[in-house]
């Protein structure tokens, strides 16, 4: 990683951290029997950590990730709005193609993404403005769509998941028959390590190997080898920086008398 680009990266996650700080509202909620076992201090930090933790994907890892990958790609969004036709047909295969993995989860996004563009056809159908969190394009026109969740995601979900990812290949097909589109669920880290990442394999929706990027799969992808360990390398230093800036607002905190949460 360049200097410059670290020394960007860095200011993303310190003015973001700093903005949470000083937006941190203390909340009246007594915990009495919490605040006699762990104390005062620990629950306020634990509060702020937790609220923070929601906010990660659109604060940080969404425009961190646009910085590394414009490195590499030629185009690089967050928040990219896809459009909002899909051809009629298409939608129906993506509605088959669901069904079928309900009844036998054998995914392979080859044959799925195929069977997409063999159904470019008919009447368009209009759908409400769908946005992808993060959307990159190579030098060669190929495209890259991805939708970063959280580290655990619930099981009931996966279903709702591949429809997305399925959609936003067909919504971009239709506008652009020829294009070559890959659409993806993004981790930024994986909660399980040394362990791999084994909660998408019971579900039997996503294809792993072609749908799923994780951890260092992922920022590796869009910033080139070694981006995750650089990464979290310039995620160590900010907070060594901040260190004494945190704990004096956390003092603040606790004098406050109450466990806190933050506003996003």
């Amino acid at each position: 990683m360049r200097q410059n680009l670290r020394s960007e990266v860095e200011n993303i996650i310190r003015v973001c951290l700093r903005k949470k700080l000083l937006v941190y509202t203390p909340e009246s909620t007594n915990m009495p029997f919490h605040y006699r076992l762990l104390g005062r201090d620990r629950m306020a930090l634990f509060s702020f950590i937790h609220s923070f933790s929601t906010s990660f994907g659109t604060s940080i890892f969404e425009p961190v990730a646009v910085a590394l990958a414009r490195e590499r790609f030629v185009r690089a969004e967050k928040q990219y709005a896809l459009g909002k036709e899909i051809y009629a047909a298409c939608q129906r295969a993506i509605q088959d193609i669901i069904t079928n993995l309900s009844i036998a989860p054998r995914p392979d996004k080859t044959r799925e993404l195929r069977i997409l563009r063999e159904h470019l056809n008919g009447d368009f159908r209009e759908l409400k403005t769908v946005r992808a969190d993060l959307f990159l394009e190579d030098k060669n026109g190929v495209r890259y769509l991805f939708d970063i969740k959280s580290p655990k995601p619930n099981s009931n979900e996966f279903k709702r998941f591949k429809q997305t990812l399925l959609e936003w290949a067909g919504i971009e097909m239709t506008a652009r028959p020829d294009v070559t589109v890959n659409t993806f669920i993004a981790i930024p880290y994986n909660p399980y390590e040394p362990e791999p990442y084994k909660r998408w394999t019971m579900a039997g929706m996503i294809d792993v190997g072609a749908e799923l990027k994780v951890a260092a799969e992922f920022w590796d992808f869009i910033g080139g080898d070694g981006a995750y360990e650089e990464l979290l390398d310039c995620f160590e230093r900010v907070g060594v920086q901040m260190r004494d800036e945190i704990d004096e607002r956390f003092k603040e905190f606790v004098k406050m008398g109450t466990a806190s949460t933050v506003r996003c």
